[in-house]
């Protein structure tokens, strides 16, 4: 059941103040100053389910380096069940919520490709099968090619905890995450119109029906949860900082902090405020053209963040070969987030999941990985097949 809350003040998306007297309006919808949106003197704006989302995963790859977690200790955590202690927060472990589900999940790529999404969320589940059989018990042991181990970055720098090939499957599990997790369901689900507008949801917002007991409408309530993937574990996610944790909201801030792609940041944050104030507005066509700019400033976070950590592991590799194995195993998670990308104004991914299943055979071959079979010439050749599909350069991006 749903109710229509009635204002005394017509809600128009005209009345937001700016955040300065150079903005103008698009197609008579304008943003407000911050992402601040309220029905009746009460905020209209939710996403406590990307929040507990982000917060369990930041714990669950906590916990891939604690070695007295066993396999079904993070399995548990990656599927949570309400109730089942396994957070050290307990509000974590009361939510009925989990990663698992919600990863490779949106309704746009995965609805109808459910046998995909089970072989996504399967390899998920391999990364900690594989951390807790073959790394954890060599924890102490010098890691060398085909046998897991330690190794010690150079100056008596970070320890990194590597598989046989090489790989820190800690890394590649939380960098495969961001797309499979955040960037799927953000792009591919709650910006999606097959989300947005299912149902009655284009006659409820037109008439400000809210869901029950709730000052918000379903499509306002979508598009909260898609900006939440993203701001969610901000300390005032109406005015976000970034840095507020592992996930996207880093990533960001690191592609901004890069002279090539400053303001990209600030373009994301616009697109969500005027695509929220374009709801309230009813004006469903400057929506659509701000989720299209989300999606490909998103997809460019991740194709650039692969290409940089591919030439920051060819820069190091000579030098030093632990904290080159670092670099390049952050890459490979990238480049497995690069099938939820989402092409401008498409229905497709920039990489398609085989596609992005021999990028990571090139780099990591048959044998010994990271050892052996990854040469600087490899790194250079995925970087230029990576950036060839967007608008920078694999010099921007590395630098």
């Amino acid at each position: 059941m749903k109710r229509v809350i009635l204002s005394m003040i017509a809600i128009s998306a005209l009345v937001f103040t700016s955040c300065s007297s150079d903005d103008e309006p698009v197609n008579s919808v304008k943003a407000p100053a911050t992402y601040k949106f309220e029905r009746n003197n009460e905020s209209s704006v939710s996403f406590s389910g990307q929040t507990t989302r982000i917060k369990m995963a930041t714990e669950l790859i906590t916990a891939l380096k604690n070695t007295a977690k066993t396999e079904a200790d993070l399995d548990k955590m990656f599927a949570h069940a309400e109730g089942d202690a396994d957070f050290t927060d307990a509000t974590l472990n009361a939510s009925g919520k989990n990663v698992r589900s919600k990863t490779a999940a949106s309704t746009d790529f995965f609805s109808a490709n459910t046998t995909e999404a089970n072989a996504i969320k399967a390899q998920f589940d391999a990364w900690i099968k594989e951390q807790v059989d073959d790394v954890f018990p060599n924890w102490d042991v010098d890691a060398v090619a085909g046998t897991a181990g330690k190794l010690q970055q150079n100056g008596g720098g970070s320890i990194r905890y590597i598989n046989g090939k090489g790989v820190e499957l800690n890394q590649i599990f939380a960098k495969s995450l961001i797309g499979g997790l955040m960037v799927d369901q953000m792009l591919n689900n709650y910006l999606g119109t097959a989300v947005l507008d299912a149902g009655s949801n284009i006659t409820n917002n037109d008439n400000d029906v809210v869901e029950e007991g709730k000052s918000y409408t379903t499509m306002e309530h979508k598009w909260d949860e898609a900006y939440g993937y993203l701001y969610g574990n901000e300390a005032n996610p109406a005015e976000p900082v970034l840095e507020a944790d592992k996930f996207l909201n880093e990533y960001l801030a690191k592609v901004n902090g890069d002279d090539d792609f400053a303001g990209i940041a600030d373009d994301i944050y616009n697109a969500f405020k005027l695509g929220r104030a374009a709801i309230v507005a009813k004006n469903y066509d400057v929506r659509n053209e701000q989720a299209e700019i989300i999606r490909e400033k998103i997809s460019n976070v991740i194709a650039i963040r692969g290409v940089y950590y591919l030439q920051q592991g060819k820069n190091l590799w000579v030098t030093d070969r632990a904290a080159a194995f670092h670099a390049i195993s952050e890459g490979l998670g990238f480049i497995y987030s690069l099938q939820f990308t989402r092409k401008n104004n498409a229905t497709e991914a920039y990489f398609t999941k085989t596609e992005v299943e021999g990028l990571l055979e090139d780099l990591l071959g048959t044998g010994n990985g990271l050892w052996e079979d990854t040469t600087p010439a490899t790194l250079d050749t995925v970087s230029e097949t990576i950036a060839a599909k967007f608008n920078f350069t694999v010099t921007e991006a590395g630098s």
